[in-house]
This record gives C-alpha cells, structure tokens and sequence, in this order.
C-alpha cells in the first residue's frame, strides 16, 4: 500500500474534462501536479489511466440471491414478493449483510468500481440497533477491503418513525460530518424510500426531516413498471408528480431508473436539478424499460450509472454496464458515444452523490484510479483505446486499481482480500 505514487507511460490518461497523456501524480490521497519525492513509479505502459468508476445504485444485500428461480424476465409485481420470500429464508442480519457486501464489494474493486452507493431496502423489523449491525455490515467490509461506500438507510413499507430512528442511529455510527460524508471521504450516509410504489408520504416526509438536520443526500427509485402502475392505481397520478408534490424534486434528490418518463418530466427535474441513475443492466434484461438517456443529458440533467442488485442483475460490474447502455440507447433516442458512457460511470455518478471530488483526474480530486491494459489481443486493432474500453473485451478488468492513493487491486489482486475466502464465506452463510 502506498499514498504517494506517479502513473508514468500510459497510452492515454482519461477523465471527462480532459484526456491525453502524461502523467498522474499522487500525495496524501489526492492528485497533485507535481512529482511527490520517494513516489511509487508505476508503469502504465500499454495501459489507460481512468477515474475509479462510481456505481450510483447498487443494492449489496442482493449478491447473494442470483439466479433465484422466478426472479428472471417477470413483471416486477411478481419480482418483489419472490425477492422478499428469499431474504425471509435467509434471515437478514448483520452477518448475512457483511457477508454479502464483502463479495458484491470484492466484485466491484475487481471491475473497477472505487465508490458504491447502497442503496438498502430490507431490514428485519427489530430495531434501530439490529439496523445499525446491519449498516456496519456494510461498512466494515468496505473498510476491510478498501472501498469507498454510500450507504443509503432505505424503505420498503418500513414504519416511517422506524425508519427515521433507524437512519438516525445509522448516522451516528458513521460518525459523519457535512454532506454526510466521514472526514477521510471514505463514508458517506443518505436516505431514500424505495418508491411511491412501496413507501407512503410520511415515509418521505420523515427520512427528508433526517436529510435536512444531517446534511444528507436523498434517493429514490422513480418510473420504473411498477412504480408508474401503483401510482396510477394508488394514487391517479405519476411518480414524479407525487414526488414534487412531496417536496422530492429538488437539488439534493437522485432519482433511479426513470425507464417511463415524459418530456414534460425530464424538463421540471432539469429545472429543479435533480440528478439521475440509469440501471440497464437491471431494467433491460428485465423487461422494464430503457431510460431515454440522451434526452436527459440535452436537458442538463446529470446522469450516472448503476449496476442495481444482483437480484435483478446478476452481475456488478459497471464498465459492462456502461457498454450495455451504449448500445441500447438508440432505442430510446440518439446513440450515445462510449466517452458519454465512461463520464455517466465516473462524473455524473459522482454528481449522483455530491462528490465533486469523485469521477475525476484532476489537481485536488480524490486519488483514486483504474489502469486498465489494451495491450493484448482483446484490443488488437483497435484505433481508439478509450472507446475501446467499452467496445471491445465485454467484462474487462483493471490491472491496477488505487482508492485514495493505495492500492486495492494490483495486478488483477485484491490487496486486502481473498476472493476464494470471500466466497467460501458468503456460500456457507446462504447455505445454498
């Protein structure tokens, strides 16, 4: 492990707002623009030096329920309960959700994602201390394995005093300051109901009243099937009308999914500044929708990328991902370009969360990096190795992957970690 390192030699180094070549200077966590004495040299010959990605919405708890029968290609209406059914027998507490983070983080630093937002909907009903296990679950295994983690205390029909006693706990665990965010940049704390479609009024109502005396972001899920079908039933009116209705479309919401979602809504949430997630990865092979991307992006709406969970996405690994949504989008509007994919999965993510100091290459941001080598056959012929990262070689790897100027991947390793231990672990748990 180290703090101080130089990236010398790479093909090209690539961040939103600039790309080229040269090289990358790390002290104390962050880049600088000069060489740091007694630096780590690392060679990126062959290779291309990108911000660590950023999944803007993820659901860890889910690792350890893929492939479950009956959860594949259904309605979401169908999803849930079968969803619901799996974690009653698995029995969610805090070893299961250390369990599960532990491998669903491990895969992510694997694939290059340095920052995860959790999005968790599923507690046991047994307290605000059952809860807080359950979020240091979380939290330990990112600490262990070096990640960044958003942990977001969800709902899902949860009581909203429950819920707000819960977060409030959550916090204090944390130990967080501004923004939500621990001191080093390594925790950070948000709320956010799963939907209008599982969660009342008063639930928004009081995880916004926690929001606000914290300083924290708010998340929630939007447009997706279900969620328009219940609003309409439930309520006669669209997600998104409730929502401003219950003061959440505003600067410090992000809103998830957003596959069935009209021009005069993109609109009101460029207005106000909400940013957005996409999650293809969950919402095409579903069958649920393909967010209109490209028209979000016209309006000034910043978009991120998410993986979702593994209990509608098998997979979290989001540079594969970002090229699923690449090439889909046409279907839902113009086709966008792989850098506008690669910004979605770094910057935009980042945004997601109001980290300016994520998603980026840059003087002061945060020192955390992938490099990525093109240098085999997967690559050959290609004249572009920055797209290429999404066009050719589905499920790459980084060689090296750094978090605040340490090394938690090298040379395709965990550094803090045993893959075979990490799964043997989770495995034994489901007991499945």
């Amino acid at each position: 492990m180290t703090s101080s390192l130089r990236v010398r030699d790479a093909l090209s180094v690539w961040s939103a707002a600039a790309e080229g070549t040269g090289e990358v200077h790390v002290a104390d966590g962050r880049i600088v623009a000069e060489p740091v004495a007694d630096a780590v040299d690392l060679d990126a010959g062959g290779c291309v030096v990108t911000p660590g990605l950023v999944n803007a919405h993820h659901h860890l708890l889910q690792t350890a329920f893929r492939t479950l029968p009956g959860t594949r290609a259904v309605a979401m209406r169908d999803w849930l309960p079968a969803m619901a059914a799996a974690y009653r027998e698995a029995v969610v507490d805090g070893a299961l959700a250390y369990a599960a983070s532990r491998a669903g983080i491990a895969e992510a630093l694997l694939s290059g994602v340095t920052t995860i937002a959790d999005h968790h909907l599923t507690w046991p009903g047994a307290g605000a201390e059952s809860d807080v296990e359950i979020a240091d679950g979380t939290l330990r295994a990112a600490r262990k394995l070096g990640a960044r983690v958003a942990f977001v205390r969800g709902t899902a029909g949860d009581s909203a005093a429950a819920a707000a006693e819960s977060a409030e706990a959550i916090v204090a665990l944390a130990g967080t300051g501004p923004g939500g965010t621990t001191a080093d940049g390594m925790v950070q704390i948000a709320v956010g109901p799963a939907g209008v479609h599982s969660d009342a009024r008063e639930t928004f109502d009081a995880l916004g009243d926690v929001a606000r005396r914290h300083g924290l972001r708010r998340r929630t899920q939007a447009n997706e099937q279900v969620d328009t079908e219940i609003a309409a039933t439930r309520y006669g009116r669209r997600p998104i009308e409730l929502l401003d209705e219950w003061g959440w479309v505003a600067g410090d919401v992000t809103l998830a999914h957003l596959c069935d979602v009209t021009d005069d809504e993109i609109a009101l949430l460029a207005e106000r500044g909400v940013t957005a997630t996409h999650a293809p990865g969950c919402d095409v092979p579903m069958g649920w929708g393909v967010a209109p991307v490209a028209k979000m992006l016209a309006a000034g709406i910043p978009v991120g990328l998410g993986t979702s969970g593994g209990g509608s996405n098998d997979a979290g690994h989001l540079l594969a991902d970002a090229r699923l949504a690449m090439q889909v989008s046409g279907l839902a509007g113009r086709q966008l370009a792989a850098r506008e994919m690669l910004e979605a999965a770094t910057q935009g993510s980042a945004a997601g969360l109001g980290r300016a100091d994520l998603g980026r290459i840059e003087v002061g941001a945060a020192a955390d990096l992938c490099v990525w080598d093109v240098s085999g056959v997967a690559d050959a012929g290609v004249a572009d190795p920055v797209a290429g990262l999404l066009w050719a070689a589905p499920g790459r790897r980084p060689r090296h992957v750094v978090v605040a100027g340490r090394f938690v991947v090298q040379d395709y390793r965990l550094v803090s970690g045993d893959e075979g231990e990490i799964v043997a672990a989770l495995r034994e748990r489901v007991a499945r």
